[in-house]
This record gives C-alpha cells, structure tokens and sequence, in this order.
C-alpha cells in the first residue's frame, strides 16, 4: 500500500463546495468515485484545503492510498470521465504519513471584484459598482497583517482548536479593471476570506475607519464582521508543502 496526491483543478459555481455532504456533488465527492471507478474498489479521500460553494481552486489536493502504482492513462481517464467543471493536472507520489490537509504550510487565495458590468466575469468575480477608495484598502490590507487572531473573521460554529493564523501575504492588486485582494497564510478559518474581503470593502466605502477595523479584529466576535461576498469571486490559487514530500509521477506531464 502506498499514498499517493491528485492535484486537481474547479469551477466552483459546478458544485456544493468541496468537500463531501452526502450525496450532494462536491468535489470530493467526485473524486472518491472517479478512483473508485478506475481501481474498482471503494476509495476515500482526504482533501487539502476546504472550499465552499461557488469557491474555484486552480490548485487543491487529495490524498489517497492505492495498492499499486497509477497507471500512465491516470490523468487521461479521469478527466474522461470527470464533468467539464473539473480537471486533474497531476498525479504525485507521497510518503506514507503524508496528509494533504495537515502537510500543508501555506494557503493563498485571491479575490476578483470589478466595478464596470462585465457578463464575461459573471460568475468569476464579484460585480461591485460602488465607489471605493484603493488607498484605504491597501490601508487595511497592512493592517490585517499585523494581527495573529482570527476569530472575528470565522464563522460561527466553526469547530478548530485555535483562531491563530500567520497571514504572510495580505495585499490588494489593480488588474485593468478588475481589482484582486491577494492573502496567504499557513491557516484559514472558515469563511476567513470573505470576511476579510467584506470588511474591508466596509472601510473602502467609507462606513467604518481603521480604528473600526481594528476593534472588530479586537474583539473576537464574528458578528461584528461581514462576511456578505459571494464565493464565485474567490480562487484558491496554491496549495504549498515542504520542498521534496511529493515526488510527481513524471509519465503524466
């Protein structure tokens, strides 16, 4: 027996969040029946980094355990098989006490918001014609990266033992006429970005100060926060793991 990774690729708008709800189509969901299907046994994942719906990941990982080695046509069979909102780029081989979820040391999501009506970005990012003020968002941004805890910006219920988190990148970007909020960290709480997303679009707005931001930071409390984005906006752009723990399979590139 031997552990093996999926690297895997979705339109989130395709599915009800990643991972497994019962028979709900999930990405997990799947992924576990597309290898069940290919190894003709039952086979159960274990995801990196859970999405929510309408949430789309360039890059997500599961784990799992096979017998033997992936055939060559791995890659080739499942996106065969799999719908047209999702894609597995690569295959990689992993030590056996590897977990994609735990293994993990850094996250980094981005957030696409334009304020000219586009239809080629429904879906693809959050329409917000409003006027904002960029200043105060690169502001804010600095701000947040001067904070260790979280919990303002988790959502209730969220069941972890602890709401720290080391943000390493926390920065807002201006693509034409797109602008992208970019933020990494070796953790995410449950709703962590879109709460970080809304609320500073509260300050962009005008309708609170920094010294507003800092006190719902402060104050551990997530209903002083906004969490009122949609997910089509929010792409989980890279997953990262120690230098060498997976070793891609190179008959599939």
């Amino acid at each position: 027996m031997a552990r093996y990774v999926l690297e895997v690729m979705y339109d989130g708008t395709c599915f009800h969040g990643s991972q497994v709800q019962g028979e709900l189509q999930t990405v997990q969901l799947l992924v576990n029946k597309v290898l069940s299907t290919l190894y003709r046994t039952p086979m159960v994942t274990i995801g990196a980094s859970r999405t929510d719906e309408g949430v789309h990941a360039l890059s997500n990982f599961f784990h799992f355990d096979a017998d033997t080695e992936p055939r060559p046509d791995l890659v080739y069979k499942c996106n065969a098989i799999l719908p047209s909102g999702m894609a597995v780029k690569n295959v990689y081989h992993a030590p056996y006490d590897f977990n994609a979820r735990f293994h993990a040391i850094e996250r980094s999501y981005r957030y696409k918001i334009y304020a000219i009506k586009d239809p080629f970005l429904v879906n693809r990012a959050l329409y917000y014609p409003f006027r904002m003020q960029e200043d105060l968002l690169h502001e804010a941004a600095a701000v947040l990266k001067g904070y260790s805890q979280f919990q303002s910006f988790a959502k209730r219920n969220s069941q972890v033992h602890t709401f720290d988190c080391t943000i390493n990148t926390s920065r807002w970007e201006r693509h034409g006429k797109e602008l992208h909020y970019v933020v990494s960290a070796n953790r995410f709480l449950r709703g962590m970005v879109r709460g970080l997303v809304a609320t500073q679009l509260r300050v962009a707005r005008g309708s609170m100060d920094m010294a507003r931001l800092r006190q719902i930071i402060e104050a551990r409390d997530c209903t002083k926060a906004f969490f009122d984005v949609t997910g089509h906006g929010l792409y989980l752009e890279e997953v990262s793991y120690p230098e060498g723990i997976l070793r891609p399979l190179g008959y599939f590139n």
